[in-house]
């Protein structure tokens, strides 16, 4: 009696459908980093050059990704002064936001991206407010 021939898949065939499989989710990951990022056509702030002059960079826009730290102020007419952590950093920024968005329920903890613009004397106002 004849024997009939096993059909098994190959190994390099599974080890080429788990590479595969890897590349396709770290390309799903890294594109959705990027496209969720609602600022990425504007600057990053560069942190040293603020901390060293930050007259020098007055006017400019910029946007940062941030964990908000403490709150340092309220005033119900200018806004709420916020110190935030710098994501990716461990730099320690003042970040004003404007009573427009006093709506906005902003804890400490949270995640935030900041389209900020540098105002008069350094301070750092928030133009857009949107959340991780």
């Amino acid at each position: 009696m004849a024997r009939r021939a096993s059909s098994s898949v190959h190994p390099i065939w599974i080890i080429a459908c788990v590479i595969l499989l890897f590349a396709a989710i770290a390309g799903g990951w890294l594109l959705y980093r990027n496209v969720s990022d609602p600022y990425r056509t504007l600057t990053p702030l560069d942190v040293p050059a603020y901390l060293e002059n930050a007259n020098s960079l007055r006017g400019n826009v910029y946007k940062i990704s941030v964990t908000v730290d403490t709150q340092l102020a309220w005033s119900p007419t200018v806004g709420r002064l916020y110190s935030v952590l710098i994501d990716g950093k461990s730099d320690v920024l003042p970040v004003l936001i404007p009573a427009r968005f006093n709506q906005l329920n902003i804890q400490k903890g949270q995640r935030y991206f900041f389209k900020i613009e540098v105002g008069d004397k350094g301070i750092l106002r928030a133009q857009d407010v949107r959340k991780v």
